[in-house]
């Protein structure tokens, strides 16, 4: 008998997941805290199940093919599920195994719970995926075994993990044992509140009887609300039915007396006892819980605890106050996580402090909100640019209590803020870009060949270069005269003609434009390429990065290869997220441009980049002389001014942020070869562990290196997590909405970025490799940055869920004549792929149409 077979709960440690599963690690923790009551039992480790598994051949060619499948292949999910689990459940239990488990076992009654390896973790909890059966006699539970192993690849549970990406055989399960409990009531503790993450509110759903009829939506619970030792909100259900024990095991549902239905499950005194024992255990377990307990008697027993999965990490702070905190990734248009050196290089380079929280960067405002000189200031700002986030700040003013400003806390002033509108001079958008190549040379030039302490030392030096550069005092008001040239345009046509949004026609082609310049040079790419039909079939068969080096081997390839290096010699620094420096770049992973390549070799024909460039300015300056010629002359001569200002600045607007990513691609290109020789050297076992240290933790990366394991388990925990726009210290997540009627029944409401009406195909497209898009589709995803600026060559029109005024998907489909409507909430699941709907790109709402 092999030692780990089985396990009793009060043995099991928290490093023993692969061995106990999720469910038992927690439960074994449980164990440990003072005051709480846990079912003894025992756990069937994975060693049982990897046993089982192995002495079956047939499972393992079940699972060669369950691997192949995809999360839609709905039939051969079902057919390969009920396949593995008649296996499964027909494997012979071993002797010994047999031997061991009854041995532990009386004439009691148990509950057999799945414990799998991807359950009840905090990146996510599997929660109710896997089989527990309640009430099942001594000698049936072996029987039991069996069918918890089975559960493993019920439709739901692979389902689950092809969502989710876990690996089917990476996924063992084990299986908790432990007596059964038998209570007047039972029910679910959330240590914060699961709709606003506010982690001073707990909540309670209680009913009568087992607590799997709560689990399984079977009753309408009765629900608390307890904050601060007290009950602030209460609702008591109409209880019908309970679940019971069933007197030959198994359970059953039983009605509830009339008199007793809408009596509570628990009294006052009982609801705060539960929410002190469960801040008790998430005290343990240093975070929020979701908690199954049972009340038999007058005791409390808990028969799980998880993580709530849901809740969104909370900035550390050091004190007791209340910070209000605005999220940094929506107005950089890049929600996800970031690594932690791609943390720590962005709070390098802002001149602002930024708070962390999974994964993602926040601005704390409290100050700013608190003091009534800056109050209206950044509520006004920042709402322009993205409604929901003004609406969430005044919210905040409106609910939460604030501390005392500072008496010398600083007026917000916006970025370039209070800066006269410049007068049209393209040589000083000329003189600045130059500035910017220079800065950039020299750096190139600094950094070559250098390693170890003097490389830190360098881009140290560098990252304070940088912020000179990018924050130079002549750089801000070019961009601010340009945004204050579109405003006054927009604010006065409206008035004095009545036209809505004239600034979007007026901004199409403009100079300088970096961004909307690389969408275009992709077209030439497509040029090259197009006439060569050897090339096009090599590149629709590509399947790896490496594709560059076969090139010369194709009839015209070497003509291809040197136009997508030209092309990635300008713009390969750049992908999605790019404000994450250890996202891979184009340069790194060029594949990911050939979906956009060969559309436009399909959807376009030659000469299209200065086709639809001139095509912009045409109707830009058409735009501009039917306007002046509507005009009074005096009101025409400062139009024309404003016109001018506004195509000679806003293209500059983007170029900053370019020169940025490009001086972070020349870090990390130095860093990932440094990190080359610390592989080399036995210090780290992968070049990307680097990403998982932070800047300053590089000069010691042999002492840093026990952090890389638990880095990498967050992070893939944050990936799970949707980060709020504005966030407290509480950890409740405040909401904003549109407040405007008069649109269409079913509309979905956003902010107008960019004027007109299109209707068309939706194309939800989630990352930019799979953007296989034609001519007349609506691309619809979370977020655009730059990266994504080669696709709106070929979409109509544009929705987001995420994005403001300024944002860079906002700019760009100006630019190039795209109604869009970004800020659009849940557009990705709203919207589904291929319907028809319409964007009202002046309104700023969406229609869906058909299906």
């Amino acid at each position: 008998m092999v030692p780990h077979h089985v396990l009793d709960l009060t043995d099991i440690t928290p490093t023993q997941v692969a061995l106990a599963g999720g469910k038992a690690i927690h439960l074994g923790e449980l164990t440990r805290i003072d005051g709480v009551r846990v079912p003894p039992g025992f756990c069937v480790t994975t060693d049982a199940f990897h046993r089982a598994v192995t002495d079956t051949p047939a499972i393992g060619d079940l699972l060669d093919r369950l691997s192949r499948l995809r999360p839609g292949d709905g039939e051969a999910i079902r057919t390969l599920g009920a396949e593995l689990r008649r296996t499964l459940e027909s494997v012979v239990v071993p002797d010994e195994l047999a031997a061991a488990v009854t041995g532990r076992l009386d004439q009691a009654a148990y509950a057999v719970r799945s414990s799998a390896t991807a359950e009840d973790l905090p990146g996510a909890s599997f929660a109710g995926q896997h089989d527990t059966y309640l009430n099942v006699p001594g000698p049936a539970v072996l029987e039991h075994l069996g069918r918890c192993w089975a559960s493993l690849f019920t439709e739901r549970a692979i389902s689950y993990r092809l969502h989710s990406g876990v690996d089917h055989r990476q996924v063992r399960m084990a299986v908790v044992v432990q007596r059964m409990v038998f209570p007047r009531a039972a029910g679910i503790l959330f240590t914060a509140d699961p709709v606003t993450s506010n982690r001073t509110v707990a909540t309670v759903d209680a009913g009568f009887g087992l607590g799997e009829a709560l689990v399984s939506g079977l009753v309408d619970p009765d629900v608390y609300r307890v904050r601060d030792g007290g009950i602030v909100a209460r609702t008591i259900g109409v209880k019908r039915i309970a679940l019971e024990p069933a007197p030959g095991g198994g359970t059953e549902e039983r009605a509830i007396e009339p008199e007793r239905r809408e009596q509570p499950a628990l009294t006052d005194d009982e609801v705060l006892r539960l929410v002190r024992l469960g801040r008790r255990i998430e005290a343990h377990f240093g975070r929020p819980q979701d908690i199954e307990w049972c009340l038999a008697g007058d005791e409390f027993t808990i028969v799980q605890s998880r993580p709530i999965t849901t809740v969104f990490p909370v900035p550390e702070t050091g004190d007791d106050q209340t910070h209000v905190y605005v999220s940094v990734g929506h107005q950089q248009m890049m929600t996800d996580p970031m690594k932690s050196l791609g943390l720590s290089f962005w709070q390098l380079t802002t001149p602002r402090p930024m708070a962390e929280a999974g994964g993602r960067l926040f601005v704390d405002v409290t100050g700013q909100l608190a003091a009534p000189a800056s109050r209206d200031t950044l509520i006004e700002a920042l709402g322009r640019s993205d409604p929901l986030l003004g609406d969430a700040l005044r919210t905040v003013v409106e609910r939460v209590d604030l501390p005392p400003a500072p008496a010398d806390a600083p007026a917000w002033v916006p970025p370039g803020g209070g800066a006269a509108s410049l007068e049209a001079d393209p040589a000083l958008v000329t003189e600045l870009i130059q500035g910017y190549q220079d800065a950039l040379a020299e750096a190139k030039r600094g950094i070559h060949g250098l390693s170890g302490a003097a490389l830190l030392d360098f881009i140290r030096a560098d990252l304070q270069e940088l912020k000179r550069v990018q924050f130079h005092p002549r750089s801000m008001p070019v961009i601010v005269s340009g945004m204050e040239a579109a405003q006054w345009l927009n604010d006065h046509l409206w008035e004095w003609l009545g036209e809505r949004n004239a600034a979007d026609t007026l901004a199409r082609s403009v100079p300088d434009n970096i961004t909307s310049q690389m969408g275009l040079a992709l077209l030439d790419v497509a040029d090259v390429i197009r006439p060569r039909p050897a090339v096009v079939r090599f590149l629709e068969q590509v399947t790896d990065d490496d594709f560059l080096s076969g090139l010369p081997a194709v009839e015209g390839g070497r003509e291809a290869r040197d136009a997508i290096v030209a092309f990635l010699d300008q713009y390969g620094m750049r992908c999605a997220g790019e404000i994450d420096i250890t996202r891979p770049r184009w340069s790194e992973r060029p594949g990911t441009l050939l979906p956009l390549i060969l559309g436009n070799v399909r959807n376009f024909e030659p000469g299209a980049h200065r086709r639809l460039f001139e095509e912009g300015r045409r109707q830009a300056e058409a735009k501009e002389r039917d306007l002046l010629a509507r005009l009074k002359p005096e009101d025409a001569a400062e139009t024309r001014r404003a016109i001018d200002r506004l195509r000679t600045f806003s293209g500059y607007r983007e170029y900053p942020k370019y020169h940025m990513i490009c001086r972070y691609f020349v870090y990390k290109q130095a860093l990932l070869a440094e990190a080359d020789r610390l592989v080399a050297a036995g210090v780290l076992a992968d070049r990307e562990d680097l990403f998982h240290l932070r800047f300053d933790e590089l000069a010691d990366p042999a002492r840093a290196t026990a952090l890389i394991a638990g880095r990498k388990e967050a992070y893939e925990s944050y990936r799970a997590l949707t980060p709020p726009r504005v966030l407290t210290s509480d950890g409740e997540v405040i909401t904003g909405a549109y407040h405007r009627d008069g649109l269409p029944s079913g509309a979905l409401v956003g902010l107008a970025v960019s004027a007109g009406t299109v209707e068309g195909r939706a194309r939800v497209v989630r990352t930019l490799a799979e953007a296989e898009l034609e001519p007349g589709d609506i691309l619809v995803t979370a977020y655009t940055d730059p990266s994504w600026t080669p696709a709106f060559v070929t979409v109509a029109g544009l929705v987001t869920e995420v994005g403001g005024l300024m944002t860079h998907g906002a700019v760009i489909a100006r630019e190039y004549g795209l109604p869009a409507v970004v800020g659009v909430e849940r557009a990705t699941g709203l919207i589904r792929d291929g319907q028809r709907i319409r964007v009202h790109g002046t309104e700023g709402y969406v229609e869906i149409l058909g299906p």
